[in-house]
Protein backbone atom coordinates (compact mmCIF):
# COMPACT_ATOMS: atom_id res chain seq x y z
CA UNK A 1 0.00 0.00 0.00
CA UNK A 2 1.26 3.48 -0.90
CA UNK A 3 2.05 5.58 2.14
CA UNK A 4 2.23 9.36 2.15
CA UNK A 5 5.33 10.99 3.52
CA UNK A 6 4.63 12.72 6.83
CA UNK A 7 5.52 16.33 6.00
CA UNK A 8 4.21 19.44 7.78
CA UNK A 9 1.24 19.81 5.44
CA UNK A 10 0.17 16.18 5.99
CA UNK A 11 0.67 16.58 9.75
CA UNK A 12 -1.68 19.59 9.79
CA UNK A 13 -4.23 17.71 7.66
CA UNK A 14 -4.15 14.80 10.10
CA UNK A 15 -4.47 17.13 13.11
CA UNK A 16 -7.46 18.92 11.56
CA UNK A 17 -9.12 15.66 10.62
CA UNK A 18 -8.82 14.20 14.12
CA UNK A 19 -9.11 17.29 16.32
CA UNK A 20 -12.04 19.70 16.04
CA UNK A 21 -11.52 21.89 19.13
CA UNK A 22 -9.84 25.13 18.02
CA UNK A 23 -8.11 25.76 21.36
CA UNK A 24 -6.63 22.26 21.38
CA UNK A 25 -5.41 22.79 17.82
CA UNK A 26 -3.82 26.08 18.87
CA UNK A 27 -1.98 24.29 21.66
CA UNK A 28 -0.52 21.92 19.06
CA UNK A 29 0.46 24.82 16.77
CA UNK A 30 2.15 26.57 19.71
CA UNK A 31 4.20 23.54 20.71
CA UNK A 32 5.19 23.02 17.05
CA UNK A 33 6.41 26.61 16.66
CA UNK A 34 8.27 26.50 19.97
CA UNK A 35 10.03 23.26 19.02
CA UNK A 36 11.03 24.70 15.62
CA UNK A 37 12.62 27.66 17.39
CA UNK A 38 14.45 25.42 19.85
CA UNK A 39 15.82 23.47 16.88
CA UNK A 40 17.65 26.67 15.89
CA UNK A 41 18.75 27.32 19.46
CA UNK A 42 20.61 24.07 20.09
CA UNK A 43 24.07 23.78 18.49
CA UNK A 44 23.29 20.26 17.27
CA UNK A 45 19.74 19.05 17.11
CA UNK A 46 20.15 15.39 16.15
CA UNK A 47 19.11 13.61 12.97
CA UNK A 48 15.67 15.14 12.55
CA UNK A 49 15.08 18.33 10.54
CA UNK A 50 13.57 21.57 11.78
CA UNK A 51 10.32 20.66 10.02
CA UNK A 52 10.26 17.31 11.83
CA UNK A 53 10.73 19.08 15.18
CA UNK A 54 7.69 21.21 14.31
CA UNK A 55 5.72 18.11 13.24
CA UNK A 56 6.48 16.55 16.65
CA UNK A 57 4.72 19.52 18.25
CA UNK A 58 1.84 19.63 15.78
CA UNK A 59 0.98 15.98 16.35
CA UNK A 60 2.00 15.31 19.96
CA UNK A 61 -1.59 15.72 21.20
CA UNK A 62 -3.44 14.99 17.93
CA UNK A 63 -5.35 12.13 19.52
CA UNK A 64 -6.17 14.01 22.75
CA UNK A 65 -9.81 14.74 21.88
CA UNK A 66 -10.38 11.03 21.29
CA UNK A 67 -8.30 9.71 24.21
CA UNK A 68 -8.91 12.29 26.98
CA UNK A 69 -11.17 9.82 28.82
CA UNK A 70 -8.71 6.95 28.23
CA UNK A 71 -5.29 8.43 29.08
CA UNK A 72 -3.59 5.06 28.57
CA UNK A 73 -4.53 5.33 24.86
CA UNK A 74 -3.02 8.83 24.43
CA UNK A 75 -0.20 8.56 21.81
CA UNK A 76 -1.04 4.88 21.18
CA UNK A 77 -3.93 6.05 18.98
CA UNK A 78 -1.62 8.51 17.21
CA UNK A 79 1.01 5.82 16.58
CA UNK A 80 -1.69 3.65 14.99
CA UNK A 81 -2.71 6.49 12.65
CA UNK A 82 0.92 7.03 11.67
CA UNK A 83 1.18 3.46 10.39
CA UNK A 84 -0.44 4.86 7.22
CA UNK A 85 2.46 7.29 6.65
CA UNK A 86 6.14 7.17 5.82
CA UNK A 87 7.59 8.46 9.09
CA UNK A 88 11.22 8.86 10.06
CA UNK A 89 11.85 6.20 12.77
CA UNK A 90 13.39 8.79 15.12
CA UNK A 91 10.21 10.86 14.88
CA UNK A 92 8.10 7.83 15.81
CA UNK A 93 10.33 7.43 18.86
CA UNK A 94 9.50 11.01 19.89
CA UNK A 95 5.80 10.15 19.91
CA UNK A 96 6.51 6.90 21.78
CA UNK A 97 8.23 8.94 24.51
CA UNK A 98 5.29 11.34 24.88
CA UNK A 99 2.88 10.46 27.72
CA UNK A 100 5.40 7.80 28.79
CA UNK A 101 4.40 8.17 32.46
CA UNK A 102 1.15 6.46 31.45
CA UNK A 103 1.97 4.34 28.40
CA UNK A 104 5.45 3.22 29.56
CA UNK A 105 6.48 2.87 25.89
CA UNK A 106 9.79 4.66 26.44
CA UNK A 107 11.22 7.48 28.53
CA UNK A 108 12.24 10.74 26.82
CA UNK A 109 15.94 10.62 25.95
CA UNK A 110 16.80 13.01 23.14
CA UNK A 111 17.01 16.77 23.18
CA UNK A 112 13.81 17.00 21.12
CA UNK A 113 11.94 14.63 23.44
CA UNK A 114 12.92 16.58 26.55
CA UNK A 115 12.15 19.91 24.90
CA UNK A 116 8.68 18.62 24.03
CA UNK A 117 8.24 17.28 27.55
CA UNK A 118 9.10 20.66 29.11
CA UNK A 119 7.42 23.06 26.68
CA UNK A 120 4.18 21.07 26.40
CA UNK A 121 3.02 22.18 29.85
CA UNK A 122 4.69 25.60 29.60
CA UNK A 123 2.79 26.70 26.48
CA UNK A 124 -0.49 25.99 28.27
CA UNK A 125 0.72 27.86 31.33
CA UNK A 126 1.67 30.91 29.24
CA UNK A 127 -1.81 30.89 27.66
CA UNK A 128 -3.30 30.86 31.19
CA UNK A 129 -1.15 33.89 32.11
CA UNK A 130 -2.24 35.71 28.92
CA UNK A 131 -5.90 35.08 29.71
CA UNK A 132 -5.69 36.90 33.06
CA UNK A 133 -4.15 39.98 31.40
CA UNK A 134 -6.50 42.96 30.87
CA UNK A 135 -6.57 42.51 27.08
CA UNK A 136 -6.01 38.73 27.13
CA UNK A 137 -3.08 39.09 24.72
CA UNK A 138 0.35 37.45 24.63
CA UNK A 139 1.99 40.80 23.94
CA UNK A 140 1.19 41.81 27.54
CA UNK A 141 2.88 38.74 29.00
CA UNK A 142 6.47 39.06 30.23
CA UNK A 143 8.96 36.49 31.47
CA UNK A 144 8.61 38.04 34.94
CA UNK A 145 4.83 37.72 34.90
CA UNK A 146 5.13 34.05 33.92
CA UNK A 147 7.72 33.32 36.63
CA UNK A 148 5.66 35.18 39.23
CA UNK A 149 2.55 33.09 38.44
CA UNK A 150 4.75 29.97 38.29
CA UNK A 151 5.44 30.39 42.03
CA UNK A 152 1.73 30.75 42.85
CA UNK A 153 0.62 27.17 43.48
CA UNK A 154 -3.08 28.00 43.16
CA UNK A 155 -2.68 29.56 39.71
CA UNK A 156 -3.28 27.02 36.88
CA UNK A 157 -2.68 24.32 39.49
CA UNK A 158 -3.26 21.51 36.98
CA UNK A 159 0.03 22.49 35.27
CA UNK A 160 2.90 20.22 36.28
CA UNK A 161 5.60 22.74 37.18
CA UNK A 162 8.17 20.01 37.81
CA UNK A 163 7.75 18.81 34.23
CA UNK A 164 8.61 22.32 33.00
CA UNK A 165 11.51 22.81 35.43
CA UNK A 166 13.26 19.70 34.09
CA UNK A 167 14.59 22.00 31.33
CA UNK A 168 17.47 22.89 33.66
CA UNK A 169 18.65 19.35 34.34
CA UNK A 170 17.68 17.65 31.05
CA UNK A 171 18.49 20.44 28.57
CA UNK A 172 20.96 22.63 30.45
CA UNK A 173 18.67 25.64 29.89
CA UNK A 174 17.69 27.81 32.87
CA UNK A 175 13.99 28.12 33.62
CA UNK A 176 14.26 31.85 32.93
CA UNK A 177 15.74 31.26 29.45
CA UNK A 178 13.34 28.43 28.69
CA UNK A 179 10.35 30.64 29.54
CA UNK A 180 11.87 33.52 27.56
CA UNK A 181 12.34 31.46 24.39
CA UNK A 182 8.95 29.77 24.62
CA UNK A 183 7.17 33.07 25.20
CA UNK A 184 9.07 34.77 22.36
CA UNK A 185 8.10 31.99 19.96
CA UNK A 186 4.45 32.18 20.99
CA UNK A 187 4.40 35.97 20.62
CA UNK A 188 5.77 35.67 17.07
CA UNK A 189 2.88 33.37 16.26
CA UNK A 190 0.18 35.10 18.32
CA UNK A 191 -2.18 35.48 15.34
CA UNK A 192 -2.20 31.73 14.73
CA UNK A 193 -2.74 31.17 18.46
CA UNK A 194 -5.67 33.60 18.67
CA UNK A 195 -3.90 35.59 21.38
Amino acid sequence: MYKKELNKSEALNLLHEKMKNENLRRHCYAVGKVLADFYDFFPTSGKLTKEQWEIAGILHDADWEITKDSPDRHTIELLEWLENYEVEPDLLEVFRSHNSKTTKLREPETRLEWTLECCDELTGFIVAVALVMPEKKLEQVTVDSVLKKFKQKEFAKQVDREQISQCEQKLGVSLNDFVSMTLSSMKKNSGMLGL
